[in-house]
């Protein structure tokens, strides 16, 4: 690589645990960050502020005001403008280092797309806010030998912790199984500080330049739990539950999440009295053709990402994929009776 293309690396580059060589390791890296809201937008900036090669951003979700709060990427112009996360990140990502690769991908992430998304990965990192995605992750991860970073915040704490499969404990390790739907707080039941997504989101990103760069003897062995407002900061010791514990994936080579074993299509989203219907279709939704048949009881916005109506009292966020999202209703079965009604099955 020249060596006038690094120079904007060059105070990095100056600190001798990673300099010229480990720049250029991160330079020829690519990362999959798997959401862009709180933790994914922290992640994507410091990473390609870091120069690392080639960002996928997937995210299956749009921008709304109450994002802003925390999500460092992203103004009041994206909201207007009905953007999807990944491309308004993969916009200001473009602005802020026009020297990477920075690839959107809005869509869900799931059993049926996950190991296309990642296999070409050198790292997977985590910027979901639900189990489900993240034990789909990790079962992907484990498969294919590639190392993944798992982070997650509510309220004021966050808590983190570094995998490499083969060589530490994997997600189902420490949690086997995920908390059943309405028994963990939520960033609508507990709220969330920005602050404590900036700091997890940080180690999460100095963890990915330790590994990108090669330095991976410099890496924390333990869980990280932190809590930004009772300044606590506590570190797990996991590394004895590798092979020690019965663990159903990395251990038993059980892959139930990425067999589609368990999960759901059909999912309530965190803290939006909303719930997200995926429907597969082997063609990208007409929106042209489904704006005009809504047109007569509803007004219909849409661009290339997405198309916008209400109707009942909700909400419809339909993706070209077939996705929906529709708001006012927590119930699964009510989103799925009003997504035949209106978009059809």
């Amino acid at each position: 690589m020249p060596v006038d293309s690094l120079e904007r690396y060059s105070r990095q580059m100056r600190f001798p645990a990673l300099g010229k060589a480990g720049q250029e390791a991160l330079c020829k890296s690519t990362v999959a960050v798997c959401g862009c809201g709180a933790l994914g937008t922290v992640l994507a900036n410091h990473l390609a502020r870091a120069g690392v090669g080639k960002l996928r951003i997937i995210d299956r979700d749009f921008i709304e005001t109450h994002n802003l709060q925390r999500q460092i990427l992203f103004d009041e112009d994206d909201v207007a403008s009905n953007l999807p996360k990944a491309e308004a990140a993969a916009r200001k990502l473009r602005a802020i280092n026009s020297t990477i690769t920075i690839e959107p991908v809005v869509t869900d992430i799931d059993h049926t797309n996950i190991l296309a998304l990642v296999s070409d990965a050198d790292l997977i990192l985590d910027g979901t806010d639900n189990f489900e995605t993240r034990y789909l992750i990790n079962d992907a991860a484990v498969k294919l030998g590639k190392p993944w970073i798992y982070g997650g915040v509510i309220g004021s704490e966050g808590q983190t912790m570094t995998i490499l499969p083969g060589e530490t404990p994997c997600l189902r390790c420490l949690i086997e199984t995920a908390p059943p739907p309405g028994m963990t707080p939520t960033c609508e039941t507990a709220g969330v500080l920005g602050p404590a997504v900036s700091v997890i989101a940080s180690f999460e990103a100095i963890e990915a330049i330790k590994i990108l760069s090669g330095a991976r003897a410099a890496l924390n062995p333990c869980l990280i739990m932190v809590d930004v407002w009772d300044w606590t900061f506590r570190q797990l010791k996991i590394a004895n539950l590798l092979g020690k514990v019965d663990c159903p994936c990395c251990k038993g080579r059980k892959f139930e999440w990425l067999e589609g074993g368990q999960g759901s299509h059909t999912t309530t989203l965190c803290g939006r009295n909303a719930v997200q219907v995926a429907v597969r279709r082997d063609e990208p939704l007409d929106f042209p053709e489904l704006a005009s048949r809504l047109a007569s009881f509803a007004e219909v916005r849409h661009n290339a990402f997405m198309l916008r109506f209400a109707a009942e009292g909700h909400e419809f966020t339909v993706f070209p994929d077939g996705r929906a999202i529709i708001k006012g209703t927590n119930d699964v079965t009510r989103a799925r009776t009003l997504y035949s009604q209106f978009i059809g099955s």
